[in-house]
């Protein structure tokens, strides 16, 4: 059938050259529409839930808000986990899915569940979802700076919220615009409790006057002059003046009582729950771009800049808007490396033809099907919806040495038949067929081995199966091209390239070379087989041994070429002490010459994505260029400087990479590469065994640093109400509750309306009354009967512990430990702190540890590939069957399997390198490879193997071992070169990912190392066992035939 194509082909030249060119300029369309993005969006499907519960204490937001919310979506068709978050006066609900399942359909589902636990939330709590976003979406960030002093930080915050975030939330692709810091400008209505106590008004009348002075009303239309006029009473509350005429009744004297009587009326910031920083000189407004899922990050960040640029013109006098994270540099860096990896791949490839085929116009075979294949894998790509990005690229990037193999073996049996046979006008077409024909479907199934070979790959899942998921596309897709072009435009273009003087083979300085070394080796093997074989057994089982000193870990650290800072404060923290804290430490970082700008939060920004708590500092460090950098400095010597620069007492330092990190705190929850999620139904046992782990891993070697969540740290005044007690002055619980919720909290009433824009009014009592526990007690309050009494008459105030935040996983209570682990891998650190924790932390009945972070991707990666590996082997051998028709063949290749993984393994050892998912994809690439040069080899032993036969039958006698020995030798000695060509321009194929840097190298060099090394020992190994395995069995069937036609012997 294959051969059948190839004639088919080569007698229909002009449609496959005219499907060729409409293949080229689809394959240039879809790469010109292709989405580009730095890494694949490794973030799982993922609904929010954010709820604001004002004013709440995270106790108060669990029981209401969020433990009805996490129970409720349990239930959700199709959701793995439900991670719940109980912050002051915010809940948030994480619902992640499973693999594969559409975002839009997933929130439609929460929707409907949501609609039916909503009723049973307080009456000022509205949940509702986050964007349609995920943890990759987090691409542009700027800040807000007048360094003229004109503006102050609530009018910078206005500017954002009511100008630049509509503005920038028009821009396609964008989901939606968070503010980080800044000071709302809030009314502040302060209630003096002496004069309320003098006027004998409730607070609960003054909040409701509020609340009844800023409305507007239509009354319908009225005719007048035949024309018809609107009715509007106007009302709201746009400034000071007006709400100091706000009625609350009449005295005694009919004097009206008006807000300004019994409170002071101010502007002020509202209470906030995140700080934006630049650079050490003080606080900004931050401005976050949240991408939308499944959009085009390259383009979406290019039209917001656009649109900033646009914006500036408007902005005041001073203002200036100041980029502080761009994704689009690291897209481009990565998008560059990969591109001038592929240009020098397919250089490098297009000489290693030319120098050892000494023929140009051959080479132009090869330099004209590759571009090929990769446009036709650049058309499925763009069909299926994926994105250019660093591993999509690379899946091409490692698959161009195998693309060109068929290429190579077909034009150098060509040039054997030339050497036969010259070219001439009549015979050129029937040449080329017979020399595609000979080798033609051996090659086409060794291509589709190497494409079925990367099947293990797509069966990985969650964050591991995200990343290399492009790649494996990719890679079978541009396998899956060549195979096809290897048996429909090779042969054609052959014909028309190959001609002029062909060099003999012979002649060939190279390949004279590689004959001359070669020989000696195929003689010793043909003369001593036997003890070939066991010299290669001793071989594999020596080759072995660096296997047991590899380590393991989930992924190599990717160089996103911008750094984050992420320690962790101790809770309870004050607002005004966090920005101490964070202008301290960017100004610290600062200092370091290669740091271009440094951006700090603490806390959350205004989006349902970022669910940090006040504690959590999150400082993102721009480098400058590489060139600017001081002589010998690299990444990692810039992260021990700035380790070694900042220092704060009671800081854990953490430097990680933000899009990274983002996306595995939104997966997992945890920041760092190890974390152990303690569950139970007490915060107080949960924070104690929190502890207990933070002793005992501290002294498991390879730990860098442990910290424990103080999920019990919290500081809380606790307002114990006596019901007996406020029973007689005739107060329920409600009223009570009223009162510490308005006054003491401060509780936003109303909002203004002043154009656009919305300010909210805060009703509270000064401060004064309620800055400690003491004047607490002696709080005022005016009963419904007109009774004066103090907070300490119907409640005790007191100070107690409690939660500062409470974290909940499936509606179980947990305290989260972070571990960051250095000098050690990460497998063999987390087998010997399992069996520490095993050994040493007793856990109470109720109480269960899970490990969780890279960890937990590393484990389940190991089981999926285990269980598939085999699969893939199955099919490997189906398809050398369906090739060679006989097990004795495919026996010969899978027997040399195992020694290619030899040089891929003492390739890692040698360069250091970690066993992780990316080098599993190296090895399952290198199978398939491998699998090729064998059958390349077995393809030229049966082709030598007929010829002798032919012979034999010529010359009217029967095939002696002499004949075999000799086809044994003309077999692998004659077509070494070809042999040694695919090897050459795997290898050479590979070594620019090998010796390159840049972005994405770390991870595309750990997946091309066990294919160099394998490579190399597979091809030394092709080269003297299959000879012997082969002699060896061509030797045993002749003798069998032999035995067979002597009379006498019965055959059976």
């Amino acid at each position: 059938m294959i051969a059948g194509l190839i004639r088919w082909s080569i007698n229909n030249r002009f449609l496959v050259l005219l499907a060729t060119a409409f293949l080229v300029a689809w394959g240039i369309y879809s790469l010109r529409q292709t989405p580009v993005d730095a890494l694949p969006d490794l973030s799982d499907v993922q609904v929010i839930i954010k709820t604001s519960f004002p004013g709440q204490a995270p106790q108060v937001v669990e029981d209401q808000v969020t433990y009805p919310l996490t129970t409720a979506m349990l239930s959700v068709p199709k959701a793995v986990t439900v991670r719940g978050y109980s912050f002051f006066g915010d809940s948030f609900v994480y619902i992640i899915f499973e693999d594969g399942t559409d975002l839009y359909w997933a929130r439609s589902r929460v929707l409907e569940y949501l609609s039916q636990v909503a009723g049973q939330l307080p009456d000022s709590a509205k949940p509702a979802l986050g964007p349609d976003a995920t943890g990759v979406g987090w691409i542009y960030e700027y800040a807000l700076v007048d360094r003229t002093g004109q503006n102050d930080l609530s009018q910078l915050r206005s500017l954002q919220d009511w100008f630049l975030k509509y503005e920038l939330q028009t821009v396609p692709g964008v989901a939606e615009v968070a503010t980080i810091g800044g000071m709302v400008r809030q009314y502040q209505v302060v209630v003096d409790p002496d004069k309320l106590r003098a006027f004998g008004i409730p607070l609960a009348k003054v909040k409701m006057a509020i609340q009844e002075g800023n409305q507007e009303a239509g009354g319908s239309v009225v005719e007048m002059g035949e024309a018809e006029y609107m009715v509007r009473a106007t009302g709201y509350l746009q400034s000071l003046g007006d709400l100091s005429k706000i009625p609350l009744g009449v005295n005694e004297n009919g004097t009206p009582v008006v807000l300004s009587d019994i409170a002071e009326l101010r502007l002020g910031p509202q209470m906030r729950r995140g700080i934006a920083e630049l650079d050490g000189e003080g606080e900004v407004v931050g401005g976050v771009i949240v991408m939308r899922w499944g959009e085009n990050a390259s383009k979406t960040i290019e039209a917001v800049k656009a649109r900033l640029t646009e914006l500036e013109r408007s902005l005041p006098d001073g203002v200036e808007v100041v980029t502080t994270y761009d994704r689009s540099a690291l897209i481009e860096r990565a998008v560059e490396t990969l591109e001038g990896k592929l240009i020098e791949e397919f250089l490098v490839v297009a000489l290693v033809c030319a120098v050892f085929l000494f023929h140009l116009r051959s080479s132009a075979v090869v330099i004209l099907s590759l571009p090929v294949g990769i446009l036709t894998a650049f058309i499925v790509m763009h069909l299926q919806g994926l994105n250019a990005n660093i591993m999509s690229l690379g899946g091409i990037a490692i698959a161009i040495g195998a693309m060109v193999d068929a290429a190579i073996v077909m034009i150098e049996n060509v040039h054997k038949h030339i050497e036969r046979e010259p070219l001439t006008h009549e015979n050129r077409w029937r040449i080329m067929g017979e020399a595609a024909s000979e080798v033609g479907p051996p090659l086409f199934f060794s291509l589709l081995i190497i494409t079925l070979s990367f099947l293990p790959v797509f069966t990985l899942e969650a964050q591991e199966g995200r990343l290399f998921a492009p790649l494996a596309y990719t890679k079978t897709y541009a396998m899956a091209a060549a195979a096809g072009l290897s048996i429909t435009l090779v042969p054609v273009l052959m014909g028309y390239f190959i001609r002029g003087k062909v060099t003999p083979e012979h002649k060939n300085p190279i390949n004279r070379l590689l004959i001359a070394a070669y020989q000696p080796v195929i003689h010793g093997v043909i003369r001593f087989p036997k003890m070939t074989l066991v010299a290669g057994l001793l071989v594999l089982v020596v080759g072995l041994w660096p296997a047991t000193k590899l380590g393991s870990e989930f992924m190599p650290p990717l160089d996103e070429g911008d750094l984050m800072y992420m320690p962790t404060t101790y809770p309870g923290v004050s607002i005004d002490k966090a920005r101490e804290l964070l202008q301290q430490t960017d100004r610290m970082i600062r200092t370091l010459p290669e740091v271009k700008s440094v951006f700090g939060k603490i806390g959350r920004a205004e989006t349902a994505t970022d669910p940090a708590p006040l504690t959590m500092i999150e400082t993102v460090i721009r480098f400058k260029p590489r060139e600017e950098w001081r002589e010998g400095m690299t990444p990692e010597g810039l992260r021990a400087e700035l380790d070694r620069i900042v220092k704060y007492p009671g800081l854990t330092n953490a430097w990680v990479m933000p899009i990274k990190t983002r996306i595995d705190m939104l997966a997992t929850g945890i920041k760092t590469p190890v974390g152990i999620k303690v569950s139970g139904p007490d915060l107080t046992v949960i924070e104690r065994i929190g502890k207990d782990l933070e002793r005992v891993l501290a002294n498991v070697p390879g730990t860098a640093s442990v910290y424990s969540e103080r999920v019990a740290g919290g500081r809380y005044i606790d307002v114990d109400i006596d019901r007996g007690r406020a029973s007689r002055y005739g107060l329920n619980i409600r009223h009570v509750q009223d009162i510490v919720r308005t006054a003491i909290g401060g509780m936003n009433v109303t909002q203004t309306v002043e154009g656009l824009e919305r300010y909210p009014v805060n009703l509270r009592y000064p401060q004064r009354v309620r800055d400690s526990v003491e004047q607490l007690q002696l709080l005022p309050i005016v009963t419904p009967q007109g009774a004066r009494i103090a907070l300490a008459d119907v409640a005790d105030v007191k100070v107690v512990d409690g939660p500062p935040i409470i974290k909940s996983e499936n509606a179980r209570l947990n305290g989260w430990s972070y571990v960051d682990i250095t000098g050690r891998d990460l497998g063999s650190y987390v087998a010997e702190a399992q069996q520490t924790v095993g050994d040493l932390v007793d856990l109470p009945a109720g109480y269960s540890l899970a490990w969780s972070g890279q960890y937990e991707y590393m484990v389940r990666a190991k089981e999926r590939l285990s269980l598939v590996g085999p699969v893939t082997l199955a099919i490997i051998v189906l398809l050398l069957y369906l090739n060679f028709r006989r097990f004795a063949e495919v026996a010969i290749i899978m027997g040399t399997l195992p020694m290619a993984l030899i040089g891929g393994i003492w390739l890692l050892y040698l360069l250091d390198y970690d066993l992780s998912v990316a080098v599993g994809v190296g090895f399952i690439a290198l199978a398939g490879v491998a699998v090729e040069i064998g059958v390349v080899m077995l393809v030229y032993l049966n082709q030598a193997i007929r010829q002798h036969m032919t012979t034999a039958e010529s010359e009217g006698r029967a095939l002696t071992l002499e004949d075999v020995r000799q086809a044994v030798i003309d077999g692998a000695v004659m077509r070494v070169r070809p042999i040694m060509m695919t090897v050459a321009a795997i290898i050479a194929g590979l070594l620019p990912i090998m010796l390159g840097g840049g972005t994405g190298s770390e991870v595309m060099r750990r997946i091309a190392a066990p294919m160099v090394g394998g490579m190399v020992s597979a091809t030394i190994l092709t080269l003297i066992v299959i000879p012997a395995m082969f002699l060896l069995w061509r030797t045993r069937s002749l003798e069998n035939h032999t035995l067979e036609a002597k009379p006498g012997v019965s055959r059976g």
